[in-house]
């Protein structure tokens, strides 16, 4: 069984700065992929940011420039550092990642969300 623990959501005022954290646990042989999506008042879920084990990272337009994501020191840990957020940067941020139980075996999990809230 694989866990994600995703956390740091909060209430921040417009051009403000919030650190979203993630940290995956259980029977993982090796993650290939961790991220971020979000999800809006009715909205679809939207990705983020993704970082894959090497690095290469990918970003939403909307976040270019503005938001980081980084991996954290910690084993199977991944970041989201968000600088310079907008009121349409609200929503519940959810953390993934693409999960190797054995050498073959891939599946997807999620965290269970983190609310930011980006007063005007």
């Amino acid at each position: 069984q694989v866990q994600l623990v995703d956390s740091g959501g909060g209430l921040v005022q417009a051009g403000g700065s919030l650190r979203l954290s993630c940290a995956a646990s259980g029977s993982i042989f090796r993650i290939s992929l961790m991220g971020w999506y979000r999800q809006a008042p009715g909205k679809q879920r939207e990705l983020v940011a993704t970082i894959t084990s090497g690095g290469s990272t990918n970003y939403a337009d909307s976040v270019k420039g503005r938001f980081t994501v980084s991996k954290g020191n910690a084993k199977n840990t991944v970041y989201l550092q968000m600088n310079s957020l907008r009121p349409e940067d609200t929503a519940v941020y959810y953390c993934n990642a693409d999960v190797f139980v054995t050498l073959n075996r891939v599946s997807n999990y999620w965290g269970q969300g983190t609310q930011v809230t980006v007063s005007s």
